[in-house]
């Protein structure tokens, strides 16, 4: 069986955790340090806090933000749960838009006919790792600048909906030659054990606000926050008597260790190599797609956007769910392990309860519904690629007829 998704784990990783290991600091601590300054230099980002997942990292944010009950932050329908489940921690609505029909990103004519006064947040998702219009989302805030209503200090500085980009799989995507971690306000990636670069489970917040933010105050502040609302974190503790620490406020635990950070910088340090192993892949996808009438091949690159090709997301023109659902099937037969990415919210039990309903966004439908995601990883191999284009083929002519 071909697998969809496995990390990159060799004899280096191996290494530089043992390395870690034997350090004796195994949780946050010197890696953990290096691996937010090395984020911060390959993004071109004010500052980077490394935390232990996506979730908790944009929870957190938008806690620090003034996100909370009555206040509303808009999303693509089309996104993992993660994306509306940390709006829904806060207190505050998520409230989703439809997708564009060439990508899967948000539309821009959606967002805009859904701004408020509660409008808080707009958290754009860079799905599969292709960047959003963000000139657009950025022009569209400063139209609608008229209808915010700040209700912090934070909110009140910048004086305007903020951005925060869901960049869970572009890490190393870039919009207007300007890499994703320095494009949006603020960005929250996600490191976990799919993700292009993993730490086994992580993520990391990206700043990049405006001048007059104080970006080392707010290192400061996050690093207190992630930590239980300490004052110091373990390492400033370990200096000669310095035992004695505050508790600020009541924080979360969501700090990354070293073990993790040991993973992502061997990742890191290689990850030109890994984007340009999968863009071959991608490559060799659309040659072998593109030829039939029954593909639609997905966007990855355009004079402003480059994706970081984390997703391959073929879709099978003029096909039914059930059939999407039975090429899969048949997929898997042949020995390939293909995904769908993603079911679009209102799909799921816990937002159809909600009240979100799935009529309401046709194009993420449509687009959900004809979607199969191929494997696309840095050891993969040629031969396994076409072993892929094989079972692809044979099983979407099987289902759906000998299209051409």
């Amino acid at each position: 069986m071909i697998p969809f998704s496995p990390p990159r784990i060799d004899q280096a990783v191996i290494d530089e955790v043992s390395a870690a290991l034997r350090s004796g600091w195994i949780t946050t601590g010197p890696r953990t340090k290096k691996f937010e300054k090395e984020i911060s230099a390959y993004c071109g980002a004010k500052t980077t806090i490394a935390v232990s997942s996506w979730t908790t990292g944009m929870e957190v944010l938008l806690r620090w933000w003034g996100v909370g009950p009555g206040d509303e932050v808009i999303i693509p329908v089309y996104t993992y749960c993660a994306s509306a489940n940390v709006v829904l921690h806060t207190g505050a609505t998520p409230i989703f838009v439809d997708i564009n029909d060439a990508d899967f990103n948000l539309s821009i004519s959606a967002v805009a006919a859904k701004i408020t006064s509660k409008t808080k947040v707009i958290m754009p998702v860079d799905l599969g790792g292709f960047p959003c219009d963000y000139t657009s989302l950025y022009q569209l805030i400063e139209e609608k600048k008229h209808l915010f209503e700040p209700n912090s200090a934070e909110q009140a500085q910048l004086g305007r909906i903020l951005i925060a980009a869901d960049a869970a799989h572009s890490f190393g995507a870039s919009y207007n030659n300007k890499r994703i971690g320095s494009v949006a306000d603020i960005t929250v990636f996600s490191f976990h054990a799919v993700k292009n670069l993993t730490t086994a489970e992580g993520g990391a917040i990206t700043f990049n606000l405006p001048e007059g933010f104080d970006h080392d105050a707010i290192y400061k502040t996050f690093n207190m926050k992630i930590l239980h609302g300490q004052s110091k974190d373990a390492l400033a503790k370990t200096q000669k008597g310095a035992w004695r620490y505050d508790v600020l406020e009541p924080g979360y635990k969501c700090n990354m260790t070293d073990i993790q950070a040991a993973i992502g910088l061997i990742e890191l340090g290689r990850y030109q190599e890994n984007l340009d192993r999968r863009k071959v892949i991608f490559a060799a996808y659309d040659k072998a797609f593109n030829p039939f009438a029954w593909a639609i091949t997905p966007i990855y690159q355009t004079e402003q956007k480059q994706s970081s090709y984390h997703l391959y997301q073929l879709r099978i023109n003029n096909c039914t769910e059930a059939q999407r659902d039975a090429i899969i099937q048949d997929i898997f037969e042949r020995d390939v392990a293909v995904n769908v990415h993603f079911q679009p919210l209102p799909l799921l039990t816990a937002y159809r309860n909600l009240g979100y309903k799935m009529t309401d966004f046709p194009r993420a439908y449509t687009h959900y519904s004809t979607e199969i995601s191929l494997p696309v990883y840095y050891d993969l191999h040629d031969e396994q690629v076409q072993t892929v284009i094989k079972a692809v083929i044979a099983s979407v002519e099987k289902i759906m007829g000998h299209l051409h």
